[in-house]
């Protein structure tokens, strides 16, 4: 799994035939119905356009898209989230955030040890307690459309809530661009041992991203001084 974590963080438009075949450069003698297996105990496949060959087994309520053509001005403006799969010393943790996009700032994150809804709704709660977004876009995932998680954000009227096309390429790419950085320069350079070892690096590193780290996109300044700055400002 940390093999698979690694090449499709690198390559995310990788599917599970191109995932089989770089494992199996490395001498791992993988075959496709396992990767796949192993993809969806992850909860990760391949950004690119597929059939639509099977139903969800869940109904749930469906939102456009609105981020079409829209230029993110300002703090609050748009805010993402996601989940990614945080490898430790023979087992596995999930990680949630909640993404300012303008400010690349992470207003709330959580791990957990599978992937319920429980810690999604807890983690947006959290964010909310900060500010509010004028649009919340997610994927369709199934911890993202429980009715607790939908009823967090009906219940600030305010918010536009907008859902990824089933399809599209690279609609999180903001969040996707965070997932490489917290894995190559926090996870893949350490071996956790257990989840506490791990909340504890990633508590140090991610206070690093909001408060210390440089963006070149943000003119090298960091995202915590662009989110409250801008905000401050827009009052």
């Amino acid at each position: 799994m940390n093999k698979i974590d690694e090449i499709f963080t690198k390559r995310p438009y990788y599917g599970v035939p191109r995932i089989t075949k770089e494992l199996n450069k490395d001498i791992f003698m993988a075959n496709h119905k396992r990767v796949y297996r192993l993809m969806g105990i992850m909860g990760i496949e391949a950004v690119f356009p597929k059939p639509n060959l099977s139903k969800p087994n869940i109904a749930h309520d469906i939102y456009p898209y609105l981020l079409t053509d829209l230029e993110v001005s300002h703090p609050n403006h748009v805010w993402g989230v996601d989940i990614t799969y945080i490898r430790l010393r023979g087992d596995w943790l999930y990680l949630f955030v909640v993404l300012d996009w303008f400010s690349r700032y992470i207003l709330a994150w959580e791990l957990s040890d599978s992937l319920s809804s429980d810690f999604c709704c807890e983690t947006l709660r959290r964010a909310l307690t900060i500010a509010v977004p004028d649009i919340y876009n997610s994927d369709q995932g199934s911890q993202l459309t429980t009715e607790e998680y939908l009823e967090i954000l009906k219940s600030h009227s305010e918010i536009k809530i907008s859902m990824d096309h089933k399809g599209r390429c690279f609609d999180n790419i903001f969040t996707e661009r965070l997932w490489r950085t917290i894995k190559y320069e926090e996870v893949y350079l350490k071996d956790y041992g257990s989840p506490r070892e791990a909340r504890q690096s990633l508590t140090e590193y991610l206070k690093f991203y909001n408060e210390e780290r440089f963006h070149s996109s943000l003119n090298y300044k960091t995202p915590a001084e662009i989110y409250f700055e801008k905000s401050v400002k827009s009052f």
